[in-house]
């Protein structure tokens, strides 16, 4: 990936091998100063027999039979006598109970209104003559829904009339759909418009009307730390399609979990329950004013050893029965390394976290300096990265007459110490040695091309194991479920995808919502490899033809802690006066991360950028993928870095015995280098331009 790129320095290196087990390579997070603790108990979520998408699963196949019972007669004010949903709401954290649907109201909780008092409600705002209209259309339209097959029908809309007042207007919103939870309402230039409810109407297609329309009345509730739950079913193929309905309709603000229950007959059962996404910080009033309320958040620092930092998140959050998505960090560390890094995880206690422990220990990870946190962490976030490196089988570059090895290791170090390096993103960036690379599917996705994206990413590697088996059988079939049941659990990543094509078909549609099953840190990850990759090229050709000369039309950033300022407004032209009196260095020109807010240099870098998308066929991107949800800005990134706390020596095969001679034996000599990056600096890039080779 960077073998025709350039160096910033002029020595000769010397050629090794990194990375040739785990310990040779171990990363280190700086981290930034710890975040405020805070002393929470909250019981642990109970054990999970389901992750939310039900990812234990092989597969999602629409049953030949979902349960359903007959809708009853349209009731006084079609309410039908349901309970509300408090009744039936068994604590999400519920200690060592099971959940169960007859569970009584909470303690401490509001009740729902009940339907004779939302109708004097109605009354009272549109008047007794109007509400009888308002009832006469719910129980024609429930009627006429009774009669029909076609499940997709929405029949009909009723005017209100207008409403000028803003508080009135919210209060009939609440008061109809807990009348009517089958019916939605809209306002249009102040009048209330009521229709049926397609989700509604369509939820009842999977469960029963009376769980429906509790459901619906829980949801428009809102009640803080209420939750939900369907009655018990013992069918999963069943629950997933319910689970699937609630996060495709309501993902955004719900979100759903399988418990082992006790049915009617005290027989173990499966139930799905749901509450409300938490918020890292919600406003409650109180007697006193307002105060605060955070959520659970517990931090701990992970060590793993050959794996990926999503593949561990996988592992972790399967293990706790949580969303890949309730993990933060602050970036991506190598896979072929020992690495250590903070973490925040949400909804789980301390408690829990360390009863994981062993079990983590089996799949290469530990988990030290467990602790409650309050608040989760950002991307980015991080003072930087500790590098302790070994660099073994060394030895001279095939054109270097010199017999001194040990001169040509100073050498390198001391000009990268003066001098640092081309700040190039890393190789494994791109999925290095992999048939297909991460910044194609990027390309892929910006260009909309989601069949392509998915294409790309099942393709598999030349080895016979069960992920590339896997992957194999689904390029050549497109059998989505059959490659569900051939992947291991701990490919989240390939599973959510695969379930959203074996429901809704390999085709644009269907590729779009798989990619939108999967987190969006995930998703902006190719996007973000293809920007990187633009990137490198850019600095290449900047390098080319500028060398380290600052000219007329380069960008330079000017630091600055006034967050009043934007990006933009940071980063300078620099005029021709300016180029002629020398006024910047190179450590200061920066080059555009391609984005639809970033402005390019005004010289032939600028031209070359142009030129560039224009290849790939971006040229008119506006570098926001809407289906996806993905929002490109852009940013800037400077074309050197400098290493910083660089030290080294060189030991022989007796491990722990330091080499002083100048004459090595090169085969029985390894390097150890240690030095600290800033955030986003590759280790492996530095190591390149030290050593004059490409990894």
């Amino acid at each position: 990936m960077l073998r025709s790129f350039s160096y910033v320095t002029d020595h000769t290196g010397f050629c090794g091998t990194i990375k040739n087990s785990p310990g040779d390579f171990v990363v280190t997070e700086i981290e930034t100063p710890k975040h405020f603790l805070r002393d929470t108990r909250a019981e642990s979520l109970p054990k999970t027999g389901e992750a939310p998408l039900d990812q234990s699963s092989p597969g999602l196949q629409q049953p030949k039979k979902l349960r359903r019972e007959p809708p009853g007669p349209c009731a006084e004010g079609c309410g039908g006598g349901a309970p509300s949903p408090s009744e039936r709401d068994p604590s999400w954290a519920g200690g060592d109970s099971a959940a169960s649907p007859h569970n009584t109201q909470r303690e401490g909780e509001p009740e729902l209104k009940s339907g004779l008092e939302e109708a004097s409600i109605l009354d009272s705002l549109l008047g007794k003559p109007m509400s009888e209209l308002l009832n006469k259309f719910a129980c024609d339209l429930k009627d006429a829904w009774d009669l029909e097959n076609n499940a997709d029908s929405v029949t009909g809309e009723f005017s209100l009339g207008p409403i000028l007042d803003k508080k009135n207007r919210a209060h009939l919103h609440g008061a109809i759909r807990q009348k009517f939870p089958f019916l939605g309402t809209v306002t249009k230039d102040n009048e209330v418009i009521v229709k049926g409810n397609a989700d509604y109407r369509e939820l009842c297609q999977l469960v029963t009307e009376k769980e429906t329309s509790d459901f619906f009345k829980f949801l428009d509730a809102k009640l803080e730390n209420s939750t939900f739950s369907f009655e018990p079913d013992g069918n999963k193929e069943h629950r997933k399609v319910v689970h699937h309905f609630i996060n495709r309709k309501f993902g955004k603000v719900l979100e759903t979990k399988s418990f082992t229950v006790t049915d009617v007959n005290d027989q173990p059962n499966m139930s799905i329950m749901v509450r409300f996404r938490g918020k890292s910080w919600s406003r409650k009033r109180s007697a006193g004013g307002f105060q605060e309320k955070q959520d659970l958040y517990t931090a701990f620092t992970l060590q793993k050893e050959n794996l990926e930092t999503l593949e561990a998140i996988g592992f972790l959050a399967a293990e706790l029965g949580v969303l890949p998505s309730d993990f933060s960090y602050t970036g991506i560390k190598d896979k072929k390394a020992i690495t250590y890094q903070p973490m925040v995880v949400k909804k789980v206690t301390p408690e829990r976290l360390k009863e994981i422990g062993s079990k983590m220990e089996k799949k290469g990870m530990r988990i030290h300096n467990i602790h409650s946190a309050c608040q989760h962490l950002r991307l980015g976030q991080l003072k930087g990265n500790r590098f302790d490196i070994v660099v073994r089988d060394l030895k001279h570059h095939s054109h270097d007459s010199s017999a001194d090895l040990k001169e040509r290791i100073s050498e390198a170090m001391e000009n990268v110490e003066t001098k640092g390096f081309v700040n190039y993103y890393g190789p494994q960036r791109f999925g290095q040695g992999q048939n297909v690379q991460t910044d194609q599917i990027g390309l892929a996705l910006l260009n909309e091309n989601m069949v392509k994206a998915v294409k790309l990413f099942f393709t598999p590697e030349d080895t016979d194991d069960p992920v590339n088996n896997a992957k194999r059988y689904f390029l050549q079939t497109e059998d989505a479920k059959g490659a569900l049941l051939m992947l291991p659990e701990f490919k989240v990543r390939e599973k959510m995808l695969l379930r959203a094509l074996n429901r809704y078909g390999v085709n644009h549609e269907g590729c779009t919502k798989g990619w939108l099953n999967i987190p969006h840190s995930m998703r902006i990850f190719y996007v973000h490899a293809y920007c990187s990759k633009i990137w490198n090229e850019a600095a290449s050709y900047r390098l080319k033809i500028y060398g380290s000369k600052v000219v007329e039309g380069d960008l330079v950033f000017s630091e600055g802690n006034d967050e009043s300022v934007s990006l933009n407004d940071k980063v300078h032209v620099v005029t021709a006066p300016e180029e002629s009196a020398n006024k910047y260095s190179i450590n200061q020109v920066v080059l555009p991360m391609v984005g639809h807010s970033i402005k390019y240099p005004s010289n032939k870098v600028g031209q070359w950028y142009h030129e560039r998308l224009s290849k790939d066929e971006l040229q008119m991107c506006k570098f926001r993928v809407s289906p996806l949800q993905l929002n490109i800005p852009g940013c800037y990134r400077p074309i050197l870095k400098n290493v910083q706390n660089l030290s080294y020596f060189l030991e022989g095969s007796e491990k722990g015995i330091e080499i002083e001679d100048n004459h090595l034996n090169e085969s029985k000599v390894s390097l150890h280098i240690s030095f600290d990056l800033d955030p986003s600096c590759y280790a492996t890039v530095c190591l390149r331009e030290i050593m004059k080779c490409d990894f």
